[in-house]
């Protein structure tokens, strides 16, 4: 936060009008640049300073004791005594500061008894929140049970090393933004926890931001907690949680509320900028576990208190806003004060929470979205996942708590068999339309993003195309990759396989042409290894008057795949997870972790990759599908939801070992970390009971296809 004038500063700006334009009068601008000692240690001068702008760090000796930032002030004490400067104040970066002399504070006592008084009152005030801080953060260095030996600790903020008083906060080391972006958490030797958590040892501290998917993902967390606040202080009685993610937006089911979304969200909306303008403190408690079974149970979270009731610890870690409670899943922001980008927004069947892509406010110039794009997301995910939600809801389970408990009761088998029945039939009603429009249908193009399932499911329609007497022709794009030195590359400079200019299309168009025109054609091949094309180095294919070609590959949904006079030809299919269970109101397991997961078992499994190494490519891998898959989703004629309700189960028995294997001191840490603590949430189920034909065999192994 900036502020253009001393009028503006925190400790000015609550007075009355008349009582600023004294005071404005009386202060010095100065701007102060980077490594300026502004106080030393042990000086006598008598000067007060506003922050205006920029940060600086306070030392005592030579232990970082914190930070003043903008908006704050320092040297108070100076105006009302003579004693030596405690401490010393350097310029961290560029600073303006306002200062006033302890002679013109005299003066104005004079002139301005009254005035004074009040701006006395002020300051005190804004000491009063340093020491509520400082509390803080010895409050939860106590709670640690932890009596350190050492006053001071050597610790390392984003590589610099810095020594610092023990129980320094995070908050207190960090800058607020990071090329803009929000800091959210803080990374303590590459583990997420809370800005309000003390410096207890010595160790690296890092900010994480909502520029990261891990960042963003604490944005959206809070914000869904201020949501659920929001609706309990101005909509009692109505049932509200959080529903699937749209990427740039969450769906909020509700319950109880007789339709009149519009006036909902009109309410919440403005309650929420209410709590967020209040600056209201999201807390972090430990629980006994049978308090909060009881705390739940009473606010009837009944999925809640199933998930509990497989607790393993005594304890567990609740986040709370207000009188709203959630389990803690991963850190939150400190304050309602930092939610600053966000819209609710009445949609057909509910609500949506627009919070833009990078988390700023919808509609915002920079790239955020607006509130149609969001109803125009959520009505597809609704269609997607109506089916999914209607035979849970016929099996009783709707959230992993409800889940848990099934297994629990001996219900594995039936919950195995049920969600591969549903997996089957839903292939065999794909096959069936390509069927009864075959006189039309010659292509069939299946594309979907990464570990959606897109090779077993391609399997599984071949079979079921063959039980209703159509052949299928197998072609993948992959193999009419550009030679590699023919590659566009992205931004970074680096080659970009996932660009549709990547391809010969021109080859591609050619060879499917002949192929629906009766001609044999010698199809191409790719050498990954080499680099190398080769147009006429693939199998000799040819179709019959039965026969359907198959595409696959991530621009199966590009109309650019096929020649204009194709396009009525092709049958477009979408593979991905989509429906996934709820934890409890406030958050839910989210289709990417799934994916996520599925490709770490998968590549470490069976192609020995570092776990490291498959989450610090992720990020690429969800821009690549954001560019080049995600935009011609609605192109579908069908959607295949790869999704499985006990597959988190499975992967946990080789996904936890997989994860522990990530280094401490990698950067990949963090999210290994969070996707340790997802999988702890899950009852386990060993893969014995998953069938050959399972999309899941495709990570875990033992597929009955080949591949």
């Amino acid at each position: 936060m900036r502020y253009p004038q001393a009028a503006d500063h925190p400790a000015i700006a609550r007075l009355p009008v008349s009582d600023r334009q004294v005071l404005a009068s009386l202060f010095d601008i100065h701007t102060i640049a980077p490594g300026t000692h502004i106080i030393r240690e042990g000086d006598r001068d008598r000067v007060l300073y506003l922050v205006l702008d920029g940060v600086a760090d306070v030392l005592r000796g030579r232990v970082d004791v914190g930070r003043v930032v903008a908006g704050q002030h320092f040297g108070e004490l100076a105006l009302v005594g003579e004693r030596p400067r405690a401490a010393s104040v350097i310029a961290a970066q560029s600073l303006c500061l306002a200062q006033m002399s302890a002679e013109q504070f005299d003066q104005l006592t004079v002139d301005h008894p009254d005035v004074a008084v009040r701006f006395i009152r002020s300051l005190l005030r804004g000491v009063g929140d340093r020491l509520e801080a400082m509390t803080d953060g010895v409050g939860a260095l106590l709670s640690t049970n932890l009596l350190r030996r050492r006053t001071s600790l050597d610790v390392r903020v984003d590589g610099e090393p810095r020594t610092v008083v023990v129980g320094t906060l995070a908050r207190d080391l960090l800058p607020a933004e990071v090329d803009g972006n929000l800091v959210v958490a803080a990374a303590l030797d590459r583990q997420a926890v809370s800005l309000l958590t003390p410096i207890t040892s010595e160790c690296e501290l890092a900010p994480v931001t909502t520029g990261s998917w891990e960042g963003r993902r604490i944005y959206r967390g809070s914000l869904a907690l201020l949501l659920l606040e929001a609706a309990r202080q101005c909509a009692p009685g109505i049932q509200i949680r959080v529903d699937y993610s749209l990427g740039f937006a969450q769906r909020i089911y509700v319950r109880g509320n007789g339709g009149d979304f519009a006036t909902l969200a009109r309410k919440l909306d403005a309650r929420m900028r209410d709590i967020a303008e209040a600056a209201k403190p999201i807390r972090l408690e430990s629980w006994a576990v049978d308090e909060a079974l009881d705390k739940f149970a009473e606010l009837g979270e009944r999925g809640t208190v199933e998930l509990l009731r497989t607790w393993r610890q005594r304890t567990v870690l609740l986040v709370a806003l207000g009188d709203t409670y959630a389990l803690y899943k991963s850190p939150l922001l400190p304050t309602t004060g930092m939610l600053r980008g966000f819209e609710i927004a009445a949609d057909a069947d509910g609500l949506l929470l627009v919070y833009g892509p990078n988390c700023s406010a919808p509609g915002r110039d920079g790239g955020g979205l607006v509130v149609s794009d969001a109803r125009a997301a959520a009505r597809q995910t609704r269609e997607l996942t109506r089916h999914h939600d209607r035979w849970l809801e016929i099996l009783g389970v709707s959230t992993v708590g409800e889940f848990n408990s099934m297994c629990l009761r001996g219900d594995v088998a039936a919950l195995i068999n049920v969600a591969e029945g549903f997996h089957e039939k839903m292939v065999g009603r794909i096959a069936d339309e390509i069927r009864g429009n075959i006189d039309r249908i010659k292509i069939v193009s299946i594309s979907g993003p990464s570990a959606s399932g897109k090779t077993t499911f391609i399997k599984r329609l071949m079979v079921q195309l063959q039980v209703n007497g159509v052949q299928p022709v197998s072609v993948s794009l992959d193999d009419y990759y550009l030679d590699r030195a023919a590659t566009p590359r992205d931004e970074n400079g680096d080659y970009d396989y996932e660009a549709v200019e990547a391809l010969r299309l021109d080859l591609l168009h050619d060879h499917v042409e002949r192929l629906l025109n009766g001609e044999p054609v010698q199809t191409a091949h790719f050498d990954f290894k080499k680099g190398k094309s080769h147009p006429n180095g693939g199998p000799r294919l040819s179709m019959e008057s039965s026969a359907v070609l198959l595409l696959e590959g991530i621009h199966g949904l590009n109309p650019r795949m096929l020649p204009p006079a194709l396009h009525d030809r092709a049958f477009r299919i979408f593979v991905c997870p989509l429906a996934q269970l709820p934890i409890d109101a406030a958050s839910r397991i989210h289709a990417s972790d799934i994916r996520l997961l599925r490709r770490i078992v998968r590549d470490r499994h069976h192609r020995a990759t570092p776990t490291a190494d498959t989450i610090r490519r992720w990020p690429s891998v969800r821009s690549g599908e954001r560019r080049h898959i995600y935009p011609f989703q609605d192109n579908a004629d069908a959607i295949f939801d790869s999704s499985l309700i006990y597959e988190l189960s499975v992967l946990k028995v080789y996904a936890e070992r997989y994860l522990m294997e990530v280094p401490r001191t990698s950067p990949e840490y963090l999210t290994a970390w969070r996707l340790l603590a997802l999988t702890d949430s899950f009852v386990t189920i060993y893969p014995d009971h998953v069938p050959p034909t399972s999309i899941l065999r495709e990570f875990l192994g033992g597929s009955g296809f080949e591949y």
